[in-house]
C-alpha cells in the first residue's frame, strides 16, 4: 500500500537531480576558457584570434570569457552582446605594441576627434549587456607607442584606447586593474546604463593619459574607483551632440597631474543632472610628469567653452590635497564646432551649480576662479561649508587692475595667472551665494580672500578670511550690484571686512561685516 507514494517521492528526487544537473551544466557551459581556444599566457604568443574565437562562441549563448593566470598578448578584441570578459587573479591581458595591429574603427557617432582617435584594445559598439571584470589586469603597454610629432591632430593618431564602448547599453566594468594605455584609458561614447565600480587605474605611460572619459552618456554610476593618471582623471565630456546626464560619482580616490575631476573641455551637448560625493583628491604617486604637476593643476574643474549646457550639478563631501587650484568653474566661448561641417556654437549656459563640504589644502598662490563672460554669466551658483588653505607666498598682484578675460582661450585653472584674491575670484555671475567659507594662507598674503567683479545678486554670509597687515580688506567688490554681506569676519590683523569701488551699487552689510 506504500509503494506508490515512495515511488512518487523517488521520481520527484530524480527529477530535481536531473533539473539541477542541467542547470549547473548550463552554468558551466557559459564560461569560456580562452586556453581551450588556443590562447597561451606566455607574454609573447599573439592570442588575438584565439581570444576572439572564445568571445564569438560565448556570444552565441551569453556568459563569460575566462582568462586564467598568465599573460595573454593580444591586439584588438571585439566584445559582443551578453559577453563579459573575466580576468582572474594572476591573469593579465597585454596589449600588442605594434600600432598596425589595431584596425581603424568607425564609431558611428560624429564626435570631436573621430578622424584620428579610431583604435582600441577592447572595442565594443552597438552592443548590450557587456562587461569587463575580475581581479586581474589589462595592460596596454602604452609606453611602446612613440609620438613622432607634437603637431595637432597628428600627435593623437595611431594610439589605441584601452577600452572603447560606443552606443552600448548595460555596460559593467568592475574590480579590474587597468594600466598603461597608449591614449585615454577608457572612452564611453553615447552609452546608456554604465557601471564602473571598484576599478584600480594607473595611467602614466604616454601623452593624453586620461583616467576615464564619460562622453555623451546617460545613467552612469562610478563608485569605488582608485586612480592615478598623468592627464585628466575622472572626466565628463560632450564631444558630440549627446548630453552627458544622470551621472553619479562617489567614494573615489583620484590623483592626476592635471585635473582630477573635470567637466570638459568639449561641451557640445553639455552636462546635466550630475552628483559627485565622498571623494578624495590627492597628489600622484608618480613624481615625473608628461603634463601638469605631481600634485595636479586643479582638483575640480567645471568647464563650458564650446556651447551646450551645464546645469543641475552638485558636488559635496570632497577632500582635496595638493593641486595648484582646488576649484575652477569656467564658462568661456572658444566656440569650436565638434565636426568640420557643424555650425559654430553659441555661448553655452551654466546654472544650478552647488559645491559644499569641501576641504582643500596645499593650494599654491593662483587662487580659485568662478567666472563666466559678459554675454553669458554663470547663474545660480552656491558654495557652502568650504575650507581652503594655501601655501602661497603672497603674489604681487594689482588689486585694481582688470583681470584679462581670455574669452576664447582654452580653459585651464591657471589661465588668468595669479588672481587678485587668494581664495575666490568671482566674475560675470548672477545669483551667487557663498556661505561658511574659511580661507587661510601661509601668512604672507596681501590680497583679499574674495573678489567679486561684474556680478549681480550675490550673498556673502559667514566668511572667515585670514588677512595680512597690508591687505586692504578681506573682500573687494568691483563693478557689481545687489549684494549682501553678513555674519562675516576677517581673521587678524586687518579689521576691515570689505571695500567696494564707485561702480558697485546696492551693497548691504550688517554690523558684523562692517
Amino acid at each position: 500500500m506504500q509503494l506508490f507514494p515512495v515511488t512518487k517521492k523517488i521520481f520527484h528526487v530524480l527529477f530535481l537531480c536531473c533539473l539541477f544537473t542541467g542547470v549547473t551544466g548550463s552554468v558551466k557551459a557559459q564560461w569560456y576558457d580562452v586556453t581551450r581556444y588556443g590562447a597561451v599566457g606566455d607574454s609573447t604568443t599573439d592570442n588575438t584570434k584565439a581570444i576572439q574565437k572564445a568571445i564569438d562562441a560565448c556570444a552565441a549563448t551569453g556568459g563569460k570569457v575566462y582568462f586564467p593566470a598568465g599573460r595573454f598578448l593580444t591586439a584588438t578584441l571585439y566584445l559582443k552582446s551578453n559577453v563579459t570578459l573575466h580576468v582572474a587573479a594572476g591573469a593579465t591581458i597585454l596589449g600588442h605594441t605594434d600600432t598596425k595591429q589595431y584596425p581603424y574603427q568607425d564609431a558611428g557617432i560624429r564626435f570631436y576627434g573621430d578622424e584620428w582617435a579610431r583604435q582600441s584594445l577592447i572595442f565594443c559598439k552597438d552592443q548590450e549587456n557587456v562587461g569587463v571584470e575580475g581581479s586581474g589586469t589589462i595592460d596596454g603597454q602604452g609606453g611602446a607607442f612613440v609620438i613622432t610629432t607634437n603637431k595637432k591632430p597628428d600627435r593623437y593618431r595611431d594610439r589605441p584606447y584601452l577600452l572603447w564602448f560606443i552606443n552600448c547599453k548595460n555596460v559593467k566594468v568592475r574590480d579590474i586593474s587597468l594600466r598603461n594605455s597608449a591614449f585615454w584609458m577608457q572612452h564611453y561614447l553615447g552609452c546608456e546604463f554604465v557601471w564602473i565600480e571598484g576599478v584600480c587605474i594607473w595611467n602614466h605611460s604616454n601623452k593624453n593619459n586620461d583616467m576615464m572619459d564619460i562622453d555623451g552618456c546617460r545613467n552612469v554610476h562610478i563608485s569605488g574607483v582608485t586612480g592615478d593618471s598623468d592627464d585628466d582623471g575622472i572626466t565628463i565630456k560632450s564631444t558630440s551632440s549627446h548630453i552627458s546626464e544622470n551621472i553619479t560619482i562617489s567614494n573615489c580616490v583620484i590623483s592626476s597631474h592635471c585635473n582630477a575631476l573635470k567637466f570638459g573641455t568639449e561641451s557640445t551637448g553639455g552636462f546635466r543632472n550630475i552628483a559627485v560625493s565622498n571623494c578624495v583628491i590627492k597628489p600622484s604617486a608618480q613624481l615625473s610628469t608628461i603634463y601638469g604637476k605631481p600634485a595636479g593643476n586643479s582638483g575640480i574643474s567645471l568647464e563650458m567653452v564650446d556651447g551646450g549646457i551645464m546645469e543641475n550639478i552638485t558636488i559635496s563631501n570632497i577632500v582635496i590635497e595638493g593641486p595648484q587650484v582646488p576649484l575652477f568653474v569656467r564658462l568661456g566661448n572658444r566656440a569650436r564646432p565638434h565636426i568640420k561641417d557643424a555650425p559654430v556654437p553659441a555661448p553655452g549656459r551654466a546654472r544650478n551649480i552647488h559645491l559644499s563640504n569641501i576641504t582643500a589644502t596645499g593650494a599654491d598662490e593662483t587662487g580659485c576662479s568662478i567666472s563666466g563672460i559678459a554675454k553669458a554669466p554663470l547663474e545660480n551658483i552656491s558654495l557652502e561649508h568650504i575650507y581652503i588653505e594655501t601655501k602661497g607666498d603672497g603674489a604681487k598682484v594689482n588689486l585694481y587692475e582688470p583681470v584679462v578675460e581670455k574669452e576664447t582661450e582654452y580653459p585651464e585653472a591657471t589661465m588668468f595667472g595669479n588672481l587678485p584674491s587668494y581664495g575666490f575670484f568671482i566674475r560675470y555671475a548672477k545669483d551667487v551665494r557663498l556661505s561658511d567659507i574659511t580661507l587661510r594662507n601661509a601668512g604672507k598674503e596681501t590680497r583679499p580672500g574674495v573678489v567679486v567683479a561684474q556680478t549681480q545678486q550675490f550673498t556673502l554670509n559667514g566668511l572667515d578670511v585670514q588677512t595680512g597687515s597690508s591687505t586692504p580688506a578681506a573682500v573687494y567688490i568691483n563693478n557689481s550690484k545687489e549684494g549682501i554681506i553678513s555674519n562675516s569676519r576677517n581673521a587678524y590683523p586687518v579689521q576691515r571686512v570689505w571695500i567696494k569701488d564707485q561702480q558697485s551699487i546696492n551693497i548691504k552689510a550688517d554690523e558684523a561685516a562692517k
